[in-house]
């Protein structure tokens, strides 16, 4: 398997839909679990903050 090493002199090419990246991929309960409570956690800061500020 070639490793980026191998090539320094060749510029890296990825295609638009590569690079993007605006899918994601959520394929483990758990890590669904990790994402949805990431989100609810910063609503629930932005509530709190738009409180008291």
């Amino acid at each position: 398997m070639p490793t980026p090493s191998d090539h320094k002199d060749k510029p890296l090419h990825y295609d638009a839909d590569k690079a993007r990246g605006a899918e994601i991929i959520l394929t483990k309960r758990r890590n669904w679990v990790i994402f949805m409570a990431g989100l609810v956690g910063f609503l629930v800061l932005a509530l709190i903050l738009s409180w008291f500020a």
